[in-house]
């Protein structure tokens, strides 16, 4: 019998699917951001951005909360555990290392100096 895919796990995949959204978490991995200073690097709109930040909080990737006039974003690097957890009924992946992760994503997105 296949293994079952719930809803929140699609949705988290399909969260995770997008290499904006990516970029979005990976620069949350160093610190909670102000929705602003996420939507600066990326040549898209304020709106654009809020779409994409809507998306990862309905995954349960990042929580928004407003302090004073200003929204911000903060990792939930949990969320991911039950995509993990069903990665590894597979047998070939092994648990989300969050260091690795960050690694990987600041390499394939240019965010780490040499």
């Amino acid at each position: 019998m296949a293994p079952r895919v719930t809803p929140s796990l699609n949705t988290v995949f399909a969260a995770l699917a997008d290499p904006t959204r990516r970029a979005i978490l990976a620069m949350l991995l160093e610190d909670d951001m102000a929705v602003t200073d996420v939507a600066e690097p990326f040549e898209m709109s304020l709106a654009a951005i809020s779409k994409h930040l809507t998306i990862l909080a309905g995954a349960g990737l990042i929580t928004q909360e407003k302090r004073g006039r200003v929204k911000w974003c903060k990792l939930e690097p949990d969320a991911m555990k039950a995509a993990s957890v069903w990665m590894q009924g597979f047998g070939q992946f092994e648990p989300v290392n969050l260091d690795a992760f960050e690694r990987f994503l600041g390499e394939e997105l240019g965010l780490h100096e040499d």
